[in-house]
């Protein structure tokens, strides 16, 4: 006879259950609709760990210097290893930088503007979160203001390393609103567009980049721009000296099985575990509240925010340009890689079936990536 105080369906609460009805979810959207299933099905399993009572693998995170902590799926964030700061999501973006192409950047510098002025949606959702904790609306601090507004850099990798730094308790309900963003840039991204440009704009033809980069710009560029963003911002060394490391993995042409390893296994297998670790944060009792409902609401905003001044920078751009510029490209100035950069190019083609944008695109898109790292290092610098 099973004694059923002692089976994990007598510790099984609502909210347990809700939250497992949420991982389904999760699951059924990875394989069903394969909608970033890579993110959202080991999410949704973490997610079902977490909320499974009696298992002993939610393990909260806490610092421990010099140490490694109690095992479980949580133990990974404690303060250990690289630089003594979270190994996943840095060694996440040596494998991005291993597939990200700099040549549309070096070739055409000034989109850097376009992914600077991204980033004005990460300041608004800091103010408006600010702002919720000042009113009492929520226990919003300067901590996690900052942990929130990141996700304005449509970059689940920099918004996981910031949180773990600043707000861990908030790390599932972030990391999850930053990838569900970022699988929803096709719908968020093209009625803001079409709201802040006019028809003509939007027709605006660019001629395709025929500057040929040379071997010696792409291989000075990541060394330069790591010296330079980490002088200038110490504490996203972690991040832009990770991206500008697997870069070199690609361009330096003697290391192609660390290139291929940066890109394929060791991105694969850090996803895995990084999302498993990420839905076992995703707890009832730390995400059915009021407050996440706000995370989501801010989150939205400072994603909204930074396609918005991406738009509008591009349309200054283009009044103060010889060259004719469109401004859709600067959307792409949120790090959302390779995605904003192809809906830019959808809506640009669509418009005008001479346009083809992508490669324009790819240059904020990749600034971007910079631009929020930056961002990053600098919450990190004033709150860590």
């Amino acid at each position: 006879m099973v004694d059923f105080l002692g089976t994990g369906f007598s510790e099984l609460t609502s909210g347990n259950i809700i939250m497992i009805c949420v991982a389904f979810a999760f699951i059924y959207l990875a394989i069903a609709k394969k909608w970033e299933p890579y993110v959202l099905l080991p999410i949704g399993v973490g997610a079902i760990l977490a909320n499974l009572p009696g298992t002993g693998l939610l393990v909260y995170p806490h610092e421990v210097p010099g140490e490694l902590g109690a095992a479980g799926f949580i133990g990974v964030f404690i303060e250990f290893g690289l630089l003594r700061y979270t190994v996943l999501p840095v060694l996440i973006f040596i494998g991005l930088g291993a597939m990200t192409d700099f040549a549309p950047l070096i070739a055409n510098p000034r989109l850097f503007l376009l992914g600077a002025a991204a980033q004005i949606g990460i300041v608004i959702a800091f103010a408006i979160a600010l702002l919720l904790g000042h009113l009492g609306v929520a226990d919003f601090g300067l901590k996690e203001a900052a942990s929130i507004a990141i996700i304005g850099g449509a970059d689940g990798p920099t918004t996981i390393f910031v949180t773990s730094q600043l707000a861990p308790e908030l790390m599932g309900i972030t990391a999850v609103t930053a990838y569900s963003y970022m699988a929803m840039v096709p719908l968020i991204q093209p009625p803001i567009i079409r709201a802040l440009t006019s028809k003509k704009e939007r027709q605006i033809y660019m001629r395709p980049q025929t500057r040929t980069i040379s071997r010696r710009e792409e291989l000075l560029f990541p060394i330069v721009c790591l010296l330079l963003v980490i002088l200038l911002v110490p504490r996203s060394a972690p991040l832009v000296g990770m991206f500008m490391f697997g870069n070199l993995l690609r361009v330096s042409g003697v290391v192609e099985r660390l290139s291929e390893t940066a890109q394929n296994a060791l991105m694969n297998l850090t996803t895995i575990i990084l999302m498993l670790c990420i839905g076992a944060r995703m707890p009832a009792e730390l995400v059915l509240h009021p407050e996440t409902l706000m995370v989501l609401g801010v989150g939205l905003v400072a994603f909204a925010g930074g396609t918005a001044g991406g738009v509008l920078m591009g349309k200054l751009m283009k009044l103060v340009s010889k060259e004719p510029i469109n401004p859709i490209i600067g959307a792409a100035g949120v790090s959302a890689v390779p995605m904003a950069a192809r809906v830019a190019q959808y809506i640009g083609q669509k418009e005008n079936p001479r346009n083809f944008l992508l490669m324009h695109a790819m240059g904020p898109n990749v600034a971007g990536v910079i631009g929020s790292a930056v961002i990053a290092g600098v919450f990190l610098t004033f709150l860590g």
